[in-house]
């Protein structure tokens, strides 16, 4: 018991230290129960926003994105830019890519004016051995641009292309820097003369070597990396007849392998056939924004 005119400590006192305690419990558990369900509802707008934006495109709907403008709070969404008036300088048309259902779609205005089947990336992993490179081969999410068209577009294939096709056929990879030389036999090596990787004989003839996707220049057991800019490091056809550039080595293209359509097995980029990509590139201008989800 307090002595009269005694301080007396309140947050001391055993009831109120009770209480405290038990708000700040309940304090803890409306954060945490608020954050969780802050956590689920941004898993259900995206579930829903991915749901949405595909009927969108099925059934010619944009009252959907006002809808979904409305009630998800994502206004910053670059799909959502589609409700946007394009700016002077932008093409009122956009591209739509579903890598789920490996579908593109043509818009203009609020129809789609172009529709079509592609293959996208196929989410495998590559590593160039322990503690080597590592690529995974996704096609990117999320709003780019046609910066570029072009008409029989040439693939310079990257180095993990040598590496994929090495261990394929278990050959030793060795990269030909310009200026230097690989042992060919009978006095023969490899070299680059110019813009081509050449056989120089031991008499002096120079021939340049032949390379295209899947017979890249092979000698005594190693698959040679030709230089960048030389002939052998540029393959022609594989990307089909028309290419739509959208930037860090990644477009939409041709391909010379049909059967590859509607399945998920490119490096990164998507793949339409041939006649699909040249009417694309015959109605798509430069600047065109490309949303792939």
């Amino acid at each position: 018991m307090s002595r009269p005119g005694a301080r007396v400590n309140l947050y001391q006192h055993p009831t109120i230290r009770a209480r405290r305690g038990a708000a700040v419990a309940i304090l803890l558990a409306l954060l945490f129960a608020g954050g969780a369900t802050a956590f689920m509802s941004s898993q259900i707008v995206n579930a829903r926003f991915e749901r949405d934006i595909s009927r969108i495109v099925y059934n010619d709907n944009l009252e959907l994105l006002q809808d979904l403008r409305a009630h998800a709070n994502a206004a910053e969404d670059s799909l959502l830019a589609l409700l946007e008036s394009p700016t002077d300088t932008e093409p009122p048309g956009a591209i739509i890519i579903s890598i789920t259902d490996n579908k593109l779609w043509y818009r203009v205005h609020d129809s789609v004016v172009y529709e079509t089947r592609v293959a996208t990336g196929s989410g495998k992993v590559l590593e160039k051995g322990p503690g080597g490179s590592r690529w995974k081969f996704e096609t990117p999410r999320g709003r780019l641009k046609v910066l570029a068209k072009e008409e029989d577009p040439a693939w310079v294939p990257p180095d993990w292309h040598f590496v994929e096709q090495a261990e394929k056929r278990g050959l030793r990879l060795t990269k030909l820097n310009r200026g230097e030389s690989i042992d060919a036999g009978n006095g023969s090596v490899i070299t680059v003369s110019g813009s081509d990787v050449v056989r120089r004989s031991a008499d002096g003839n120079v021939t340049p070597l032949e390379a295209e996707d899947g017979r890249e220049i092979v000698v005594n057991g190693q698959l040679i990396v030709p230089p960048f800019g030389t002939n052998q490091r540029r393959y022609k056809g594989v990307l089909g007849t028309h290419r739509l550039v959208l930037g860090n080595g990644y477009a939409i293209h041709g391909t010379n392998v049909p059967t590859s359509i509607g399945q998920s097995v490119s490096h990164g980029c998507v793949r339409l056939l041939n006649e699909d990509i040249a009417h694309l590139y015959s109605i798509v201008p430069v600047g065109t924004p490309v949303y792939i989800y």
